[in-house]
């Protein structure tokens, strides 16, 4: 009996001694030029990258192999590949670039990725995914740009197209790609094609219009087919900017469309836009971005995208002579349906009107179900807040008047909802709705770019949280194709002041990496001959160039490098950041930048009755003179990135010249600074505007301007983001955290404590008494003082990139503690997985969680005074092998990590 064990014991030693190691790694995630199954790469050679998870600690890759194919059971077996790496040595996961043959437009590749471990052993071939190529240039596009012959230049009523066509042979793939001068929703055989909403998206579309690419291949029916799609003004030629006008790019809707099929023998066909068209009016008798939508249902025309309909009366269209040089691919995430709300309450305000309160502001639309005689026409107007007697409040929309309305045709339930508008609200006031108001009849969906959220921060207060949930929420409202100011009233443009102040932030709540990229890429079209950069972009007002705004050009792309290692898109913007850097350099005089417009310290803290001679107004050229040497210093770092060795020695030069000129120009030889508010000393020491010597006392004014306030903050739009990284680098942590508790005006929470649930344009937008602001100027949902967010992040959870490794490929976490709060906890999913950061106090312990991703390290700072404080697991810190003690410095110990799950414990 025994024997007989021995001899199992030793054939299974056997077996496993001849089986191939298996890793213990997994591949979870793959990525196509930052997206996930992207459709409408239009780069010869994309960029691949995938997600190792591993439960055991310290792995990492040594090499990969990666395969496509244009079959998936190709792919599978693989076989029949048009590209395989075979087994490559290296330890790179992101933006690993695809070097096979050509890629050709319109075609789907399949591809999958396995890794091997430190220890050479394979892991499994990772779930397959795809990406599909877009047209890839001007040269491809067959289809002629096309117009509605029914169009009328007085009417706005939207136009609807059709084309039936025939397919004999069965389809393998087919792809159509898909553009408007206008916004377009596009139909096959009755269904809807895609799930995208206002396209083609905000771009300067003269220089830059985006098309969209969609897999079509299951709406196709072997034999009759048809196509629909209706268009509507959109931003093209519907009304923007201050005093709203129409045809901003163009007075003529038109279409672009192109069908590539392929049929299973391998043959091709297309099927493309062309004068074989028709063309009638729709339903849609109007939609603007500021006004709504105005629908009549009796105007549709049953089964007009199905094949068989009879279209005798309907018009041909007009073929138009527009350009294609201009057309890109859509390189950012499309808008998509998001989250959906139902009403939290029916009222009846003072007033007597009916509103509902669906408990969130946010962006999108509300979809409404009603029955009712033909003819019956709905009303609904939308808000943010009620005003102080609970009244429905619209004042602050300015021209705006964010109003749908419907008209029935009879006959049974009708479902209505916008389709080129968006709402900003948590309001809506519903006029003639034909019965009884019943909740269940109204959903509010949010609309917003489909990125991936990437990031969460929790802690013991639950207004801080709050505080979080807001932050999220505005970016979501405002990321919608373009970083927008505000998403309900006559102005949504992409401000840039809001869009730099914001980007570090966003870019730990959700992957904005494609997003960003996409915008950059219109600033730069959209960038004067001289460098000077519009205050908004897309470029609409023909507003030229403030500080804090005109350096988006330098410090979203820094950003952007920093949190995803996009060394691309680093160089895609180096030219229009160094443009930016020269444009200041030619203005300014003796290497002062005084320019002629600037907003300053946009929407600071102003007490109407501040008689102590402590305003908060910074001066304005102070700020420009800061911005201009943080804008070299960016352009310095991208320049030693790119290797750009002789501009990096040409701008560092100039960026002394910068700081020479601001300490003779605004500081006294004491130190103290011609504007003594807490912006002007925030941006002179985050910048480093100040030697070493000064930068003491610099921080003891600043601090004692914030005393002088009641512990209060009093910064706008430029000097907020870095208040609390500024209190945090010089040692005054406790007093940053008392900037992020405080709860009375002005404050992050007080907005809370008013019921907030996204961020305000003011601090005070609704006063303590319930009076609102001014409505000239009064959002309620305005990201900028969004970018504590940052902080909250990078310094109460301690999770940065380390200093010169982007990407997080190595991590650096060096949290800030404080007895203020009970727990703190972030997560961040960089591109090589989830990094979490906990600390918790716990029975006069302090407890610091921690993940790591695969295939990376860390330089952790553990907040104790001695090694042997420190437990990990149970066991002494020194006792541990898996981790690399490095030593002590300012109350923190200094561990190396690689990847896996950590549990320090620290007895204080």
């Amino acid at each position: 009996m025994l024997s007989g064990i021995k001899k199992s014991l030793f054939l299974f030693a056997a077996l496993l001694f001849f089986m191939p190691a298996i890793a213990q790694v997994e591949v979870t995630q793959l990525y196509v030029e930052n997206k996930i199954n992207p459709t409408g790469i239009d780069v010869l050679y994309p960029r691949l990258s995938w997600t190792l998870e591993s439960s055991k600690r310290n792995m990492r890759q040594s090499a990969f192999d990666i395969r496509v194919s244009e079959s998936l059971e190709s792919l599978q077996k693989g076989v029949d590949l048009i590209f395989s790496t075979g087994k490559i040595p290296s330890d790179q996961s992101v933006f690993v670039q695809f070097t096979g043959n050509t890629l050709k437009p319109g075609r789907k590749y399949y591809w999958q990725v396995r890794v091997w471990d430190q220890n050479d052993r394979a892991s499994k071939w990772s779930t397959p995914n795809y990406w599909i190529m877009g047209l890839m240039g001007p040269q491809h596009w067959q289809a002629k740009w096309i117009e509605a012959g029914v169009q009328d230049r007085s009417s706005r009523q939207s136009p609807i197209m059709r084309k039936e066509f025939a397919l004999q042979k069965p389809v393998r793939l087919a792809v159509a790609f898909v553009t408007a001068r206008g916004m377009y929703e596009a139909e096959i055989n009755g269904k809807r094609v895609g799930d995208l909403y206002l396209t083609p998206g905000w771009t300067s579309y003269n220089k830059r219009l985006q098309y969209q690419t969609f897999d079509v291949t299951d709406l196709l029916n072997e034999g009759k087919n048809a196509i629909g799609v209706t268009l509507g003004d959109g931003w093209y030629r519907g009304k923007l900017g201050f005093n709203p006008k129409p045809d901003n790019y163009g007075k003529e809707l038109a279409l672009l469309f192109q069908m590539q099929v392929i049929y299973t023998d391998g043959t091709t066909e297309q099927i493309i836009s062309d004068g074989s068209w028709l063309s009638s009016r729709g339903p849609i008798l109007s939609s603007e971005i500021y006004d709504g939508e105005q629908y009549d249902a009796r105007l549709e025309q049953e089964g007009w995208s199905k094949p068989g309909f009879v279209d005798v009366d309907w018009a041909a269209i007009r073929l138009a002579n527009y350009p294609v040089i201009n057309l890109v691919t859509t390189e950012n995430e499309p808008i998509r349906k998001q989250e959906k709300f139902s009403p939290v309450k029916i009222l009846t305000t003072p007033k007597g009107e009916k509103v509902l309160d669906f408990g969130q502001n946010l962006v999108g639309w509300v979809q409404v179900k009603a029955t009712g005689k033909a003819g019956d026409q709905i009303r609904i107007q939308h808000a943010e807040v009620l005003d102080k007697e609970g009244n429905f409040y619209t004042a602050n929309l300015r021209t705006a008047k964010q109003t749908n309305s419907y008209i029935l045709k009879g006959g049974g339930e009708e479902i209505f909802e916008p389709h080129f508008c968006f709402q900003g609200f948590r309001y809506i006031k519903v006029e003639a709705y034909p019965g009884e108001l019943k909740a269940e009849n109204f959903t509010a969906f949010a609309l917003y770019s489909d990125m991936q959220q990437t990031g969460s921060f929790s802690c013991s207060d639950d207004f801080v949280n709050r505080l979080q949930h807001n932050i999220q929420w505005s970016q979501r409202g405002n990321f919608l194709d373009v970083p927008t100011d505000c998403p309900q009233r006559d102005e949504r443009l992409g401000w840039t002041g809001d869009a730099q102040a914001f980007a570090a932030t966003a870019a730990f709540n959700f992957n904005v990496n494609s997003f960003y990229a996409k915008w950059l890429k219109d600033l730069a079209a959209d960038q004067a001959a001289d460098g000077s950069v519009p205050n908004v972009i897309p470029n609409i007002l023909d507003e030229q160039c403030s500080p804090g705004w005109g350096d988006v050009a330098t410090i979203a792309p820094w950003v952007m490098y920093r949190t995803y290692g996009d060394k691309v898109l680093l160089e895609n913007q180096y030219e229009s950041m160094k443009k930016w850097v020269k444009y200041i350099q030619n203005s300014a005089q003796n290497n002062l930048w005084k320019p002629k417009q600037s907003f300053g310290d946009w929407l600071f803290y102003r007490p109407e009755d501040d008689n102590s001679g402590r305003a908060a107004a910074t001066d304005k050229d102070l700020i420009a003179q800061c911005f201009y040497a943080h804008s070299t210093q960016l352009l310095i770092n991208a320049a030693k990135v790119l290797e750009k060795n002789y501009e990096v020695s040409y701008f560092d030069s100039l960026l002394t010249h910068i700081k020479d000129a601001f300490l003779h120009e605004y500081v006294t030889p004491a130190g103290r600074m011609v504007s003594g508010t807490q912006t002007a000393y925030v941006l002179a020491l985050q910048f480093d505007m100040l030697p070493e010597a000064m930068r003491a006392d610099a921080v003891e004014r600043l601090v004692q301007n914030i005393h002088d306030y009641g512990d209060h903050l009093t910064t706008g739009f430029l000097g907020t983001p870095y208040l609390c990284h500024v209190l945090s680098r010089f040692g005054h942590s406790d007093l940053a955290y008392q900037l992020l508790l405080e709860k009375s005006y002005p404050s992050w929470l007080y907005p809370v404590t008013m019921g907030a649930t996204t961020i305000w344009e003011r601090w005070d937008g609704i006063k303590p008494d319930g009076t609102l602001q001014t409505p000239g100027m009064n959002s309620f949902n305005h990201y900028a003082y969004g970018a504590i967010g940052e902080w909250m992040y990078g310094v109460a959870a301690g999770i940065q990139s380390a200093p010169e490794v982007p990407g997080f490929k190595e991590i650096q976490i060096k949290p800030v503690v404080t007895r203020r709060l009970n727990f703190v906890e972030a997560e961040f999913q960089t591109y090589y997985g989830k990094l979490v950061s906990h600390w918790q106090w716990e029975q006069g312990q302090l407890l610091f969680q921690l993940s790591i991703p695969v295939n990376t390290s860390a330089r952790v700072f553990i907040p104790a005074q001695s090694v042997d404080q420190i437990r990990e697991d149970g066991r002494a810190l020194r006792s541990h092998r898996d981790l690399e003690l490095i030593g002590q410095v300012d109350g923190y110990v200094e561990v190396m990590l690689g990847s896996g799950d950590y549990e320090f414990q620290i007895s204080r």
